[in-house]
């Protein structure tokens, strides 16, 4: 699991490669990722945006950018949390993401949130130790 707390919120990750969705013939491989965000801070907030960078195992990178997480901008209260799974395909066996989620706290503030790097292996991914 992947963790980032930023102001008192944070956001955990675990991915999962998916094999009945990938096929390394077609250089095709899929992953799920669960995050779960929770507010710890003493202010409700509402998720805005989301912004992505994805990078395979060749170094491509592909940009997302887009309006809250699987079709809602949650808003946490106080204590409350956000869980969620989405899916990323990749045409190399590896690869990670990173991003940033854009928040509004109730007094209007916007502010940005990390979420944490992460890491996407498949079984096919074959490890090269320096």
């Amino acid at each position: 699991m992947y963790r980032a707390v930023t102001r008192q919120i944070e956001v955990t990750v675990e991915p999962n490669f998916v094999p009945e969705q990938s096929s390394a013939e077609r250089s095709r491989y899929f992953w799920s990722y669960t995050i779960v965000i929770t507010n710890s801070g003493d202010e409700t907030v509402q998720l805005k945006t989301r912004h992505w960078i994805i990078t395979d195992a060749s170094g491509r990178q592909q940009e997302v950018k887009g309006e809250g997480v699987v079709g809602e901008q949650p808003i946490l209260a106080p204590g409350e949390r956000f869980e969620y799974t989405s899916g990323v395909p990749l045409s190399t066996a590896s690869g990670f993401m990173t991003g940033r989620y854009q928040m509004v706290s109730e007094s209007g503030e916007r502010f940005e949130i990390d979420v944490p790097t992460f890491s996407l292996d498949s079984p096919d991914n074959k490890r090269v130790l320096n």
